[in-house]
């Protein structure tokens, strides 16, 4: 029997059984490694493992863009964001769930994370939304489905992720998460207003602002356009690397909070304990996955899967196909860090067997992450939700979810049928 296979086995059984996904990937990859290798030499590629991710250098972009994140958040900017967004749509049918679709993009583009963006957005944007008499449903829906984009939108953790794990140029990454997270905000609207056209009362219309006090508005929104355009487009062009980008957006984020008078000693103090803490997990994550990897690899399996894919006889979008939908599957079970960082590492070369390109089929896994986000039964994005808006039933929000399902889906067709969506921006980069 091959190695892997009782592997994986053992890996599902101890993660069903509640031990930490970190621990059981890390354990489960050293001990493949032991039966293949023998102990020491197991350990040694455990330790170096361990030792090589906490001292690498593309790896440090991850807890600046944790810390930008955090002090944004903390920052008060989502407040204006919501604010500019609803002056210029919130008089349309259903205008403050448009409004809030298109905050979340705005906030996504300087968070880097879903659960931030779906609890940040829900404080802000749901009592606005109550206040109109939006049915809980589509308030909760596009709140729970516009947070998804803080994990596509950069700059995001889990492209980093991705491009260590896969060897993936970050910047590029980065440049191709930007097309598809857009079709992502016009992809929710356009939910939002397919709602409204057969239930016109769950999205009422808002009071009309003249353009004077529209305008006024978008004072509000310079902050996190400026930070936006200085990460972004600094790495777009050329100017600095990722890791780079991550220092300048860090130090942008603590200077506009510090302008706004938004940051204590002790506000700062949680804000650095709370991307410490953050770090840590994801570092945890990430090492088992790697040990996990390394005993997946040297056991054969991403070698055994691309043999099966070319013996199959099946074409590539055929096995595409499967791939993403065993992706869907393991949404409903898993929360989106431990999916991708688990099976990644299996699924890339087979993908890049097939002559795929990598950095396509990650914004494509991270799409597929997202709806696994608002995906029952696990769907964390809802959960974060229920926590900050106890008094709304998980049925309620999980209703709301199914339009802005439908929209994701419809986006991950047209990404997978047309890989120039993804690839375009990243051709043209300096």
């Amino acid at each position: 029997m091959e190695t892997w296979l009782p592997g994986l086995v053992i890996l599902i059984v101890v993660m069903m059984a509640g031990v930490p996904i970190a621990m059981a990937m890390a354990a489960v990859g050293a001990l493949g490694l032991a039966a293949i290798l023998g102990f020491t030499p197991a350990m040694a590629i455990v330790g170096q493992t361990t030792f090589d991710t906490g001292l690498s250098y593309s790896l440090s972009v991850v807890p600046l863009f944790v810390l930008m994140g955090n002090l944004v958040t903390r920052g008060g900017l989502s407040d204006e964001l919501y604010a500019a967004c609803n002056a210029w749509l919130g008089h349309k049918p259903g205008g403050l769930a448009l409004a809030t679709a298109v905050a979340c993009g705005g906030f996504s583009a300087v968070c880097g994370s879903s659960l931030a963006t779906a609890a940040t957005m829900g404080k802000v944007a749901l009592p606005q939304m109550r206040r109109f008499n939006y049915d809980d449903s589509l308030a909760t829906g596009v709140i729970a489905a516009g947070g998804t984009l803080g994990i596509l939108i950069p700059p995001s953790v889990i492209l980093v992720l991705y491009g260590v794990t896969t060897q993936q140029d970050i910047a590029r990454l980065f440049i191709a998460g930007i097309i598809p997270g857009l079709l992502g905000i016009l992809g929710y609207m356009a939910a939002v207003r397919a709602v409204c056209h057969f239930s016109p009362e769950a999205g009422p219309r808002g009071p009309r602002l003249p353009y004077r006090e529209r305008f006024a508005a978008l004072k509000g929104v310079v902050g996190i356009l400026g930070l936006f355009l200085l990460v972004i487009g600094g790495i777009y062009l050329g100017v600095f690397t990722a890791t780079e980008a991550a220092g300048i957006g860090a130090a942008g984020a603590f200077f506009i909070a510090l302008f706004r008078r938004r940051l204590t000693t002790r506000i700062l103090l949680d804000v650095l304990a709370e991307t410490a803490a953050t770090t840590t997990m994801m570092f945890m994550v990430l090492i088992g996955a790697l040990i996990f990897s390394n005993f997946v690899n040297i056991a054969g399996l991403p070698a055994a899967l691309s043999d099966l894919a070319r013996s199959s006889g099946l074409p590539a979008p055929a096995i595409l196909a499967v791939v993403l939908a065993i992706y869907l599957v393991l949404g409903m079970v898993l929360e989106s860090l431990s999916m991708v960082l688990l099976t990644v590492p299996i699924f890339a070369p087979v993908m890049a067997s097939l002559g795929y390109d990598l950095v396509w089929f990650g914004i494509l896994v991270v799409v597929v992450t997202e709806i696994s986000l608002i995906t029952p039964p696990v769907g964390l994005n809802v959960f974060v939700l229920k926590t900050v808006l106890p008094d709304i039933p998980i049925g309620t929000i999980f209703r709301g979810i199914f339009p802005f399902l439908a929209a994701d889906i419809v986006r991950l067709i047209l990404i997978a049928a047309f890989p120039a969506i993804v690839l375009f921006l990243p051709s043209l980069m300096g």
